[in-house]
């Protein structure tokens, strides 16, 4: 709603900018014009991302087609054509890029004690509740869904392809602590926070394909299930620590995306496989896409919200 200035009401002459109210005679300034429309990150709700998600389980896992299609794509030479093979921790003794192999424990353990450190030091609690409660769920309901959805054998492959895989472990951690440092993070530094958890994201994604770990529909399943508690935490987040619209420079989305694809194909790449390389880079940019859609601003805040529409007409939030 908005309050009306006192010294605004009378008028001592026509002004073509300003309309009298039809009810009360009062004189209104032009208002600031319709609100923006709604990024696409609006279009995302966690509904959706688990309709996704079984979806996506359904077609991959549960039909000849899609076994057969992704099992297609794990017939090379193993890890080694990798060309992040070095940083995977495959090699022996070799350091591992977390969160791969051995690393992702560690990396859960140290993310989650940052995000309670920046919640202490912030003072948002609620917020810091519900980024902890987005890497919670986005691991949790990864290892639930790994053990009530089978992978059964549809078109009698090797024995070393029929571990159940989906979704990916490895994948789950940068994605659910990503989104819970975005969603803990100040507004001056969100977006920058943003562009990092895309880069990093998009790498991991990458490399658990490329070494072989991993097929498409696993690194995208766990994407939409941190994407769908991204979504829970911030449907239920109502306090004025939800995140709003923060300012940043214009080309920042363009930046993120460009290193976010940049990242998904040296991660995903393979010397012996051109096709295979570029369907792993696909999809690790698509998980950098979702992580895009989700947090893309406008999501939680319209542009202009509490912002100063017009002299002596102030906008107040309802």
């Amino acid at each position: 709603m908005t309050r009306q200035d006192p010294s605004t009401t009378l008028s001592t002459g026509p002004n073509p900018g300003r309309t009298p109210d039809e009810t009360t005679g009062a004189v209104r300034e032009p208002g600031p014009g319709p609100r923006p429309a709604r990024t696409p990150g609006l279009r995302i709700s966690a509904p959706l991302c688990l309709l996704a998600f079984l979806a996506l389980y359904l077609l991959a896992v549960c039909t000849p087609v899609g076994q057969r299609a992704e099992n297609a794509l794990l017939s090379g030479e193993g890890a080694e054509p990798a060309w992040i093979y070095g940083w995977s921790g495959a090699a022996y003794q070799s350091a591992a890029l977390p969160p791969l192999e051995h690393t992702a424990m560690p990396t859960l353990l140290v993310g989650i004690a940052v995000i309670v450190a920046v919640t202490v030091v912030r003072r948002r609690w609620w917020q810091g509740l519900a980024a902890l409660g987005i890497v919670i769920g986005t691991v949790g309901s990864k290892e639930l869904a790994r053990l009530v959805l089978p992978r059964p054998d549809l078109v009698d492959a090797h024995v070393s392809l029929t571990e159940a895989s989906f979704p990916s472990g490895h994948v789950a951690v940068p994605a659910g602590l990503a989104l819970a440092a975005t969603l803990i993070a100040s507004p001056r530094v969100r977006p920058y926070v943003t562009a990092v958890g895309m880069l990093w994201l998009a790498v991991t994604a990458g490399a658990v394909q490329a070494t072989y770990h991993h097929r498409p529909s696993d690194v995208l399943g766990s994407t939409l299930l941190a994407c769908a508690c991204y979504a829970l935490a911030t449907r239920f987040l109502r306090t004025p620590d939800a995140p709003g619209v923060p300012r940043h420079p214009r080309v920042l989305p363009a930046v993120a995306l460009s290193l976010a694809a940049a990242g998904a194909l040296v991660a995903g790449a393979r010397d012996d496989s051109v096709t295979q390389s570029l369907v792993f880079a696909a999809a690790a940019f698509l998980c950098a896409g979702l992580f895009w859609l989700i947090t893309a601003p406008g999501r939680h805040a319209h542009h202009g919200h509490g912002a100063r529409t017009s002299r002596g007409t102030h906008s107040v939030p309802s």
